[in-house]
C-alpha cells in the first residue's frame, strides 16, 4: 500500500488529498506533538515557518512503525498527504526527499492542534509562583518562568501576534483568583490584557504585547510596550470601575525569548 501511494504521488509535486476530510487522521498530528522531544519540536518549527525536512523514504512503513523512529513518522506524514515534496535526491542508493507542508489548509491543522496541545499543556502546570511574581511586580522573576514555558512549547510565528497573545492569556487564566479579559480581537483601543480580582479592593494589572523584531529589541519594545499603556490611558478602564491597585506590565516576545516590564498604575 505504502509502495503504491510513493510511486503514485513521486510523479507529481501535486500533494495528494489527505485523509482528513472524513477520518479522525489529524490525531495523528496531535500525537506527533505529544511525543515530540526536543529535536522533533524544532523540526514541527521549521515546517510551520514554511521551510522543509529532510527525510529518507521508506516505502515499507506501515501504522504500526509509524513511532518507531522519527524517520517513520515522517514517512507516514508524507504519505497521508501532512507533507508534499519539494524536491528529491538520491544519496548512495537512497533515495530522499525534501517535504514541507503542502499549502495553508494543512498549516492551519498543526497551528489549531498545536494551540490546542498548549491549552492542555498550560492547564497541568502550576503558575503560582508567576502569579506571586506578578502581584510583587517583580518582572525579571516573571521573565524567567515565562521564558521557561516558551522553552517548552512548539511555537508558530507566522501569526505570532496571536500565538502570544494566546499563550499569555492562557497562563493568566489558570489563576482561581483573577478575571482574564482579552482584548486582542476588539480593536477598540483598549490594551491586549485586563486582569482583575474578583473584588474592587483586590489587585488589578494591565497588559500590553509587542513581537519584536529581533532579540536586540526584546528591552527596548518592553519599555514602549509599558509606555503605551500610559500614553493611551488603559488602566483609566479600571479605575472607572473602582480598582485602586493597579499595575502595568509591558511584555515583548521574540521566538523563545521574552521580556517582562512592570510599572504602577
Amino acid at each position: 500500500m505504502i509502495k503504491y501511494l510513493y510511486d503514485l504521488y513521486s510523479d507529481t509535486e501535486a500533494f495528494p488529498h489527505p485523509y482528513w476530510i472524513n477520518t479522525s487522521s489529524n490525531d495523528i498530528i496531535k500525537d506527533l506533538i505529544d511525543r515530540a522531544d526536543r529535536e522533533t519540536k524544532g523540526q514541527i518549527e521549521t515546517l510551520l515557518a514554511g521551510g522543509t525536512l529532510d527525510i529518507q523514504v521508506h516505502e515499507e512503513v506501515t501504522y504500526g512503525d509509524m513511532y518507531s523512529s522519527g524517520e517513520s513518522l515522517w514517512n507516514f506524514l508524507y504519505f497521508t498527504g501532512y507533507l508534499t515534496k519539494k524536491s528529491e535526491y538520491f544519496k548512495d542508493k537512497y533515495i530522499f526527499l525534501k517535504v514541507r507542508i503542502p499549502n495553508v489548509e494543512v498549516m492551519t491543522i498543526y497551528e489549531n492542534t498545536i494551540s490546542n496541545w498548549l491549552k492542555d499543556l498550560i492547564k497541568k502546570e502550576d503558575f503560582h509562583d508567576l502569579y506571586r511574581a506578578m502581584e510583587e511586580g517583580n518582572d525579571r522573576r516573571m521573565t524567567e518562568l515565562l521564558n521557561a514555558q516558551l522553552f517548552r512549547t512548539i511555537s508558530f510565528f507566522d501569526s505570532a501576534e496571536n500565538f502570544y497573545h494566546g499563550f499569555l492569556a492562557g497562563i493568566l487564566s489558570q489563576s482561581e483568583n483573577y478575571l482574564v479579559k482579552s482584548n486582542r480581537k476588539s480593536g477598540n483601543g483598549r490594551s491586549d490584557i485586563l486582569v482583575k480580582s474578583p473584588s474592587l479592593r483586590g489587585r488589578a494589572f494591565v497588559v500590553e504585547v509587542k513581537v519584536s523584531d529581533s532579540v536586540a529589541d526584546l528591552e527596548s519594545d518592553a519599555e514602549k510596550a509599558l509606555l503605551q499603556i500610559y500614553d493611551k490611558r488603559y488602566v483609566e478602564e479600571l479605575c472607572a470601575e473602582g480598582y485602586r491597585k493597579i499595575g502595568c506590565y509591558g511584555i515583548s516576545f521574540f521566538r523563545k525569548d521574552c521580556e517582562v516590564r512592570f510599572g504602577k498604575g
